[in-house]
């Protein structure tokens, strides 16, 4: 016997598939939602479906956008000298959030990735190498997260970028603010030793 009616159960099941929502979060969303009136239903699903209809790569950079050029491309406020190469949009969004960064970005959607089946051609290569060929750019920031597939993605552009007239920089990666020596691995430190600078 189920707990649940059918289609609270069926909800349930399509919300823990969800990010971070496992079942238990799955049934306080679900009840949550039952308990809810029509018109506060039908927003939500006016929502998702805005998200499928509205939401889109943006023209120049890939990030998700609902015009055809993004917020962040458009502002003529950007230092559009320099782009900022991220994995995802939501690396994008974590940049933003430092509030240190006043450049443009490029999102390549996917890291290269051969056991994935994810090679150059599958990511938002072309048209970063069309804006660094223009000559757009006096800088190019590699913000790539340190894992295998961010590694690999890292050193593929870095090898297509070394003979185009552009600076080619990589964040820094290693301990971060906060952390105790004693407890980081060997790699995490020998990065954080490798990218140290001068004070």
């Amino acid at each position: 016997m189920d707990l649940y009616p059918e289609p609270i159960e069926r909800l349930i099941g399509k919300l823990s598939k969800l990010p971070s929502i496992g079942r238990r979060s799955a049934e306080r969303l679900a009840l949550k939602l039952v308990s809810s009136d029509l018109e506060e239903i039908e927003e939500l699903r006016q929502a998702l479906s805005d998200i499928k209809t509205k939401v889109h790569k943006c023209n120049k950079c890939g990030n998700l956008t609902d015009k055809e050029i993004c917020d962040i491309c458009s502002n003529d406020r950007r230092n559009n000298r320099i782009v900022c190469v991220v994995e995802d949009t939501p690396n994008l969004i974590a940049i933003e959030k430092s509030k240190e960064y006043r450049g443009v970005y490029h999102v390549l959607n996917g890291l290269i990735s051969p056991l994935n089946d994810v090679q150059a051609d599958n990511i938002n290569l072309d048209s970063l190498l069309e804006r660094v060929d223009s000559g757009e750019f006096e800088e190019v920031i590699l913000a790539i997260s340190p894992t295998i597939e961010g590694e690999m993605t890292t050193l593929f552009l870095a090898e297509l970028l070394k003979d185009k007239n552009v600076k080619v920089t990589r964040i820094a990666s290693g301990i971060p603010i906060g952390g105790n020596i004693e407890y980081f691995d060997s790699e995490t430190l020998y990065k954080a030793l490798e990218d140290r600078r001068e004070l």
